[in-house]
């Protein structure tokens, strides 16, 4: 983080301060499909208190935030509607809620209704993969709300986000791109923003790679960067395994990211990543 990057979000009256090392964001998945079978959580009824039990476990870990989403983002993942995307998260919004009140809960999603409700069920920041590329209503939503905002870098839609993976320079116009969309939430009076450069959303595994490499050249906006490389198919396609065995892999990326000014790391594994921090933070 540069001296001159942002280092504090307003999470509902609640201020958070990242000046004192970086944060972790725990991924919960409140879906049958995600890449990664170990974080997909079953919600509501009985099966609430798997819901419970790992996002207890993450707070104990260390996270300082939890990420719900209820619609899988993988490359070629099915569309499912609004209505049933609120279905998955909402209740487990509130769920967690109840159980764990101070909790500081994110919702994943590019749909700004869907994003209007989670805040009303308690969460206190938007991750949006799309950078409100995709529902035109997000960035003024975001703007009333006035919570912290993750402005992710995508192209296209996550059933055809692979097949636009084409770049002159990826870091450049990344960087541009970002740029373009952080001025229209800047001009709508949106104050806590985050940048997440979106490693594996219209990337090949080679841009995610250039992306991390000069992942300093996006210290320009001096806005807090989120960083989410965790178990993605850039590293196990890479070391030929697959995601279940690439918790080694993730470490090592989320430790160059670190080096390089990540203020969030979102991961499906957390006391791996706290213990990342910790290290990298004494190297300093």
């Amino acid at each position: 983080m540069s001296q001159n990057t942002k280092k504090t979000l307003n999470c509902r009256g609640r201020l958070v301060d990242l000046s004192h090392g970086p944060a972790v964001m725990g991924i919960l998945n409140i879906t049958p499909d995600s890449f990664f079978a170990g974080s997909r959580v079953p919600a509501g009824g009985a099966l609430e208190q798997a819901l419970i039990d790992r996002a207890g476990q993450m707070l104990q870990d260390g996270a300082s935030f939890l990420d719900i989403g209820g619609y899988s983002t993988r490359p070629g993942a099915p569309n499912i509607s609004p209505s049933e995307e609120a279905d998955r998260v909402l209740p487990a919004i509130e769920a967690i809620r109840r159980h764990w009140p101070e909790a500081l809960l994110s919702v994943d999603t590019f749909r700004a209704e869907v994003a209007r409700q989670a805040v009303e069920a308690g969460a206190c920041m938007v991750n949006d993969v799309a950078g409100g590329t995709l529902d035109l209503q997000m960035f003024e939503t975001v703007a009333a709300l006035q919570v912290p905002y993750v402005l992710m870098h995508m192209r296209g839609t996550p059933q055809t986000m692979q097949s636009m993976a084409t770049y002159t320079n990826v870091v450049t116009e990344v960087i541009d791109e970002l740029a373009i969309q952080l001025a229209r939430l800047r001009a709508l009076g949106q104050l806590d923003v985050l940048l997440d450069p979106g490693f594996g959303f219209a990337k090949t595994p080679a841009h995610n790679f250039a992306l991390l490499h000069r992942l300093e050249a996006f210290r320009v906006f001096d806005e807090p960067l989120l960083i989410g490389l965790s178990r993605k198919s850039t590293i196990w396609r890479t070391l030929g395994i697959t995601a279940d065995e690439a918790l080694n892999g993730t470490t090592v990326l989320n430790t160059v990211a670190l080096q390089k000014g990540a203020s969030i790391l979102r991961v499906h594994d957390v006391r791996e990543a706290v213990e990342a921090v910790t290290l990298v933070g004494h190297l300093r």
